[in-house]
């Protein structure tokens, strides 16, 4: 079979948007990013080790190519600098290892940050792939087809109904847990092809320059993770994170990710000053509907026209969420919807909820106290209750 990664562009935008403000920002951080299966899977993952593994070695072969950075040089907001970096970069092997502790499959990236931040999309496609391929592809591709037809519908019956101040628009973000590269693809081609006045992009840079379509993507939770442990104050690691970010995009990528340590300790720390100057805001966990209302009331309270602003909504989502948060928002606010898992890998098997994420910089804890409390991640129990301490959050009952 071939390399399931064969591009170092096929990852998500936010990626290297992240990875280009810590080279900048935090070039000496060392950092650990561990592999997690939330779920339980057909057969154990553990299974997959020696193709893992020698997906790995080719990952660790693979260089950016000259289209590919000439492509990446011709978004605005990336630095000659950086590209300069990516001319050179290459993963080291001694820096990821993937090993089995009974049935348990573990990955671990350890090293310099701007050296191993890059592996997590690309460990997670190639464990979703792999896993895939033991199952029935002609049925699970069928049955693919036949779903996403039916999505199409639902989104075509968007144009009977009575037009909304602010349009719809959604975008992919399903490179993570998707059912295989080819079935990506083909989603999001067909999307392209058969919903123009809806489907605005997605965040698979690769696909983004293949069928031209618009790179979707910020920032995500490693970043304001990092910031508790690159020396500011804990408390204000979430403004350090944000003043960073406005600092080296002046005005691009201004959609911020607000549940690092959740929606309220976040919008005590996104003022007047920051909301301004971001775009708009990212939901990743908690009810989207209070979150939405939360995010409105903070932007009246500052007398900002929440009509200048977006609210994307990002978690678990799918076509009929989609539609029912647009309809209650979208005389209020511009929208977008990034659907991920819902669009790369609904063939009627159960995804795998895997994730790679970070859980230490610079020998420190890092934590994320989501607003799911099943989403909160963190290895450190002491460091998660100073957390919550230090951010007057309470435990989940």
């Amino acid at each position: 079979m071939p390399a399931v990664i064969h591009s170092l562009l096929e990852t998500d935008l936010y990626k290297f948007t992240m990875w280009q403000t810590m080279l900048h920002r935090h070039p000496q951080a060392q950092a650990e990013y561990r592999f997690v299966c939330r779920n339980a899977p057909a057969f154990p993952l553990a299974d997959l080790l020696p193709e893992i593994n020698a997906e790995l070695d080719a990952l660790c072969g693979l260089s950016f190519q000259p289209d590919e950075l000439a492509y990446l040089a011709g978004l605005r907001f990336m630095k000659s600098d950086f590209i300069d970096f990516l001319r050179i970069f290459r993963f080291q092997r001694d820096f990821i290892s993937a090993s089995v502790e009974g049935q348990v499959l573990q990955i671990v990236a350890r090293g310099p940050q701007v050296h191993v931040m890059g592996f997590e999309i690309y460990v997670l496609a190639i464990v979703n792939e792999l896993y895939f391929r033991r199952f029935d592809a002609a049925a699970a591709l069928a049955e693919g087809r036949r779903r996403l037809a039916s999505k199409i519908a639902q989104l075509r019956g968007l144009g009977d109904e009575v037009p909304r101040r602010h349009p719809f628009e959604v975008f992919d973000f399903g490179v993570r847990r998707r059912f295989s590269a080819a079935w990506q693809r083909e989603v999001v081609a067909t999307l392209k092809r058969e919903l123009p006045q809806y489907f605005k992009g997605t965040s698979n840079v690769l696909l983004a320059r293949d069928l031209d379509l618009v790179p979707i993507g910020t920032m995500a939770h490693e970043y304001l993770q990092s910031y508790q442990a690159t020396g500011v104050r804990l408390r204000d690691h979430q403004k350090a994170a944000l003043e960073d970010w406005v600092q080296e995009y002046r005005g691009d990528l201004g959609v911020a990710l607000t549940d690092v340590v959740g929606m309220e300790a976040f919008l005590a720390d996104f003022d007047l000053y920051f909301a301004k100057l971001f775009d708009g805001l990212r939901h990743d966990s908690g009810d989207p509907y209070q979150w939405g209302e939360k995010a409105l009331a903070h932007y009246a309270r500052l007398r900002i026209d929440a009509h200048t602003k977006r609210l994307v909504f990002s978690d678990g989502l799918d076509v009929p969420t989609s539609l029912a948060l647009y309809r209650h928002f979208a005389d209020r606010t511009q929208l977008g919807f990034g659907i991920g898992t819902n669009f790369s890998n609904d063939m009627g098997l159960v995804p795998l909820n895997i994730v790679m994420k970070l859980s230490h910089v610079n020998g420190q804890p890092v934590a994320k106290l989501s607003d799911s409390p099943g989403k909160t991640l963190c290895d450190d129990q002491t460091f998660l209750a100073y957390l919550r301490q230090v951010f007057k959050i309470a435990e989940p009952r």
